[in-house]
């Protein structure tokens, strides 16, 4: 990076205009100016480190570490074995022993280290999968690989005498549907010996054996806790039964790498599954077996949403909560991330992308090659907020290319700003000759040589404000439509397993994200259907998010295209409504229910606020207690804009339309915090308006000086912020109720 360019990246003006008598002097115990300026190790950030493709040697391993903090600034490693040539073999003793020279090392320089749960990816595995090829895991728990839901189907017309035999596996439901009007019946009392009976009544139907096999994969079947702890006491017992010493010290992190359900072909089972169901629901699920692949009629999307929603809840507990329990109980942190989070319709994916995190101390993200991440961190950091979570992870420019510094600045401020608080750059390599996922993010590099230490003491200012215990602020929470997408979600789609299976039409949810971040400049939450449920409270005009660190307080409601949508969830809402509250319903409006027979309801209640919704947004519904609301049936930016412009609400932070321009409101330690960032490749000059006129500090994290700006007289109210391109500051004043 040149001294221009460096000089430009530094420039920027803030005027302030403050009504008088509103200064106050920021309380000395945060943030701390030296702290800022110059911060710990501990928050700098630490990159995977991958061995790749070769033998290490603890000398090796020990001259990198010192180079890497030295001339990088980096404040630790996650280790990543990588590839079929690595050596000393994974798991032996020979390769502990150059662990932990790499452990002693980062305990004589003060770094911390996160355990890589793997050799290669993804976690589960034990090597099998871009490690040597060898499956451990499968070698030792061959009964406790991942599971699949097969179908095995036939036709038959009745009146007659039906005898097959069972297919092989463990038999979850046998059930044949009249073609025509679809009734169905359960056939598994009619199987003895493993084979079937049945005397078939008139009528064209379909018989449906649904089996729960192994797929052949060698990894572990995430859905099984006592598989999951097997895999863990093969792979992070390991390391702790050696390395106990270093446990909530030099090591303080896990981390698993892009477990998912797309395999076995998107039908992610497990043996389990009927008995758990019956323990939680008190009845048996074997008639709905059909509505993972047919319409079965008015409950199809009760079916699926409880079929589809019980799989993700068996996923967050089976693979999640195990690695992450075992973590708090060895004084570490657990992190990490799903793969294809991109995907819209994450039910054969990862499930539920928001649900496979409520366990897990740090929510993650992967912004990995071309895939538009981006469009997707804040529903990350909403799992965070959630659950109570304050830190947010994101892998960050594996598989980028040698991209440039402004691209890498532009991708870290849009992740900060969209609540990411714990970025871990995506790599530095053991053979820097053979690097496999570009960039390779060390000094090495004369790409970036020059100038990654600065990048790197700016990414610890970063953390040292935002990874603060704190609450995010946001007038806007955005409902989650995982019941629309599970309930209209069918297993073995068009689209196949990795894309998610089957495009599910009208959804805009994701749309409707950036749209308030680019085109309306408004930050938000995603609410999960359950955690509205069971954590939302409704007072005076307001939803309120009960958490003891995350709380939230909502003055809007809005609903992305919902068909399918819980009662309980839409009495909350229609309660929020009813006491002042604002509403926005875009694309589609709900039809059916999670609960079954309930349908009628939903329509009742829609039909209450919503008297003649064929005015697609033109006018405003508004009851007594001044609640509003809003249908945009066909929705974009400015439609959006134009909603929020009538509900006439004083907002956190306005400031003019920019899509380059990012924000995130936090309240840390009785201060506002702010940050502002221009991702964008030009000055950007505009008035931002903070409510209670605050008169904030401005803390760069660029060149780590704070600006204490003198106010000025006879001034209209607001900040105007001039911003150089890739530049970002944070705006800090006390926190006033």
């Amino acid at each position: 990076m040149s001294n221009k360019n460096l000089m430009y990246r530094t420039l920027f003006v803030l005027a302030f205009f403050f009504i008088c008598g509103q200064s106050r002097a920021v309380k000395p115990k945060f943030p701390d100016k030296e702290a800022f300026k110059n911060p710990a190790l501990t928050y700098y950030p630490r990159p995977l480190w991958f061995w790749n493709d070769t033998r290490v040697s603890g000398d090796e391993i020990v001259r990198q570490m010192q180079a890497f903090r030295d001339s990088c600034s980096y404040g630790g490693f996650g280790i990543l074995p990588f590839g079929k040539k690595f050596a000393p073999e994974y798991l032996s003793e020979a390769y502990f022993e150059v662990y932990e020279k790499a452990l002693k090392k980062a305990s004589e320089l003060g770094l911390t280290m996160c355990l890589y749960d793997e050799f290669g990816f993804p976690s589960g595995g034990v090597g099998a999968h871009y490690g040597d090829g060898i499956g451990r895991f499968e070698k030792a728990y061959p009964e406790q690989t991942i599971k699949r839901l097969d179908k095995v189907e036939f036709e038959i017309s009745g009146p007659t005498i039906c005898i097959q035999k069972v297919p092989e596996g463990k038999l979850m439901a046998a059930v044949a549907m009249e073609k025509k009007s679809l009734k169905r019946i359960n056939l598994s009392e009619q199987i003895t010996n493993g084979g079937l009976k049945w005397e078939v009544p008139a009528g064209d139907w379909k018989m449906m054996f649904f089996m729960c096999v192994k797929d052949g994969d060698p990894i572990v079947d995430y859905l099984d806790p006592v598989a999951v702890h097997n895999f863990i006491r093969m792979t992070h017992e390991a390391y702790y039964a050696r390395f106990e010493k270093y446990f909530g010290n030099v090591i303080s992190g896990t981390f698993f790498d892009e477990p998912t359900m797309y395999r076995a072909k998107g039908r992610t089972w497990t043996n389990l599954f009927n008995e758990k169901f019956r323990e939680k629901y008190g009845f048996d699920p074997d008639l709905w077996y059909p509505a993972l692949w047919y319409n079965i009629g008015p409950e199809t999307r009760s079916a699926r949403n409880y079929l589809f929603g019980f799989r993700s809840e068996l996923y967050a507990e089976g693979f999640t909560k195990e690695v992450n329990d075992w973590s708090a109980a060895h004084h570490i942190t657990a992190t990490g991330h799903q793969d294809q989070e991109e995907v819209l319709n994450p039910v054969s994916v990862s499930g539920d992308l928001m649900k496979c995190f409520k366990y897990l101390q740090i929510p993650g993200i992967d912004k990995i090659g071309g895939r538009p991440a981006e469009r997707f961190y804040k529903l990350i950091s909403s799992a965070a907020y959630n659950w109570n979570r304050p830190l947010v992870m994101s892998e960050t420019y594996g598989a980028m290319g040698n991209i440039s510094w402004n691209e890498i600045f532009s991708v870290a401020m849009d992740q900060y700003s969209k609540g990411i608080n714990m970025l871990i750059p995506h790599a530095v390599w053991y053979n820097d000759k053979n690097v496999v996922f570009k960039p390779e993010l060390s000094h090495r590099n004369p790409l970036y040589a020059d100038s990654l230490r600065q990048f790197n003491q700016f990414l610890a200012r970063l953390n040292y404000i935002l990874q603060q215990k704190g609450r995010h602020v946001a007038d806007i929470a955005v409902l989650y439509p995982i019941q629309t997408l599970q309930g209209e979600h069918s297993l073995d789609g068009p689209l196949g397993f990795y894309k998610g299976g089957v495009d599910i039409p009208l959804t805009d949810y994701i749309d409707v994200a950036n749209w308030l971040t680019e085109d309306v400049g408004k930050d938000f939450t995603f609410l999960h259907p359950e955690v509205l449920d069971e954590k939302c409270d409704v007072s005076a005009g307001k939803l309120l998010l009960r958490n003891s660190v995350t709380s939230e307080e909502f003055k809007v409601m809005i609903m992305p295209s919902c068909k399918t949508i819980s009662l309980s969830n839409l009495k909350k809402i229609k309660s929020f409504y009813e006491n002042g509250g604002n509403l926005i319903f875009t694309t589609q409006l709900p039809v059916y229910s999670v609960e079954l027979g309930k349908d009628q309801e939903i329509k009742d209640i829609i039909h209450s606020i919503f008297p003649n919704p064929e005015q697609n947004g033109t006018s405003m519904h508004v009851n007594a207690k001044g609640g509003k609301a809003l249908f945009i049936a066909n929705p974009d930016g400015q439609s959006l804009r134009s909603a929020l412009e009538k509900l006439q609400l004083n907002f956190d932070v306005n400031y003019a339309t920019n899509k380059y321009l990012r924000y995130i409101h936090r309240v840390i330690a009785g201060h506002d915090v702010f940050y502002f960032a221009n991702v964008g490749g030009s000055e950007l000059d505009t008035k931002v308006q903070l409510q209670g006129n605050p008169s904030p500090e401005v803390w760069d994290p660029h060149i780590g000086n704070v600006i204490i700006p003198k106010k000025q007289k006879n001034s209209q109210s607001g900040i105007m912020l001039k911003l150089a391109p890739y530049h970002s500051v944070f705006l800090i004043s006390e926190h006033k109720r």
